[in-house]
């Protein structure tokens, strides 16, 4: 009898462009997982939001999903397959592979009870939990990101990922931000030690509540993209690795599923 199909499934398309990506399973041993039903038991779980031990019965056991979760975790493979789809996104939107300008922002989100390392009280936004810090490229896909605890300040923990980024992609020439990044010298401290020039984008004077930015609400649209995961309403991870490995599959689905709609 076959499974329920899920709207989080991958579709034929995705699973094209995803498998390759993947490691060579082995020849000899016991029979091999059905990778494809793996992932989309992890995107059940990014999508709805729901535990580990709460997934349907039609998915491989909730402890072989979630060990191989971690174990592509260690192996920063979730961030593979994402930085090669994104290099695919860039090219079929007429971009080359790798950006020259970026935008960099967080966002605080409250944490469970379940503890965990990282953890903090943001006072500006009155958040007990974790910052997730992004830098995206001008389509809005992530270049890197950092989860961190909510009690470092944005400059404190922009370099953080600036540095993550600088380790992978030293292309970057100008990172557009928000006033808060101007504070103790954080510009000139990043010129000088990674080489990258960060542009404050200010509000206009005498401007009152929400008003869109040039350049910031490209990382605004990419933390909307993200809500739609319900996984991403906290922070429900006890190590900041898992929750910035679950950031990076949630849009492997979101660029797989535009490049599959490409295709077709």
């Amino acid at each position: 009898m076959p499974r329920t199909n899920y709207l989080s499934d991958l579709t034929d398309g995705q699973w094209q462009m995803i498998q390759p990506l993947l490691p060579k399973q082995a020849k000899r041993g016991r029979k091999p997982i059905d990778r494809r039903e793996i992932i989309n038991a992890i995107l059940y779980v990014t999508r709805t939001g729901c535990q580990w031990r709460a997934l349907p019965h039609e998915f491989p056991h909730w402890k072989t999903v979630y060990n191989i979760f971690w174990q592509w975790r260690n192996a920063s493979l979730w961030q593979h397959i994402h930085d090669r789809l994104r290099e695919r996104v860039r090219q079929a939107e007429g971009k080359r592979k790798t950006s020259t300008a970026a935008i960099l922002d967080s966002q605080s989100v409250k944490t469970t009870e379940v503890g965990g390392e990282e953890r903090g009280y943001d006072a500006g936004k009155k958040v007990f939990g974790r910052k997730r810090h992004l830098i995206v490229d001008t389509l809005g896909l992530i270049l890197a990101v950092v989860v961190h605890g909510a009690n470092q300040q944005d400059n404190d923990g922009a370099c953080l990922v600036l540095y993550s980024l600088w380790e992978k992609m030293q292309r970057i020439k100008v990172i557009f931000a928000d006033s808060a990044y101007g504070r103790k010298g954080l510009p000139e401290f990043v010129k000088e030690t990674l080489g990258f020039v960060i542009e404050l984008v200010k509000r206009p004077r005498g401007t009152e509540g929400f008003q869109v930015l040039p350049k910031r609400w490209v990382v605004e649209r990419t933390f909307a993209w993200l809500g739609r995961c319900r996984r991403h309403s906290k922070d429900y991870e006890r190590n900041p690795a898992s929750s910035e490995a679950i950031i990076y599959i949630s849009m492997i689905n979101l660029m797989s599923r535009r490049l599959a709609a490409v295709k077709t």
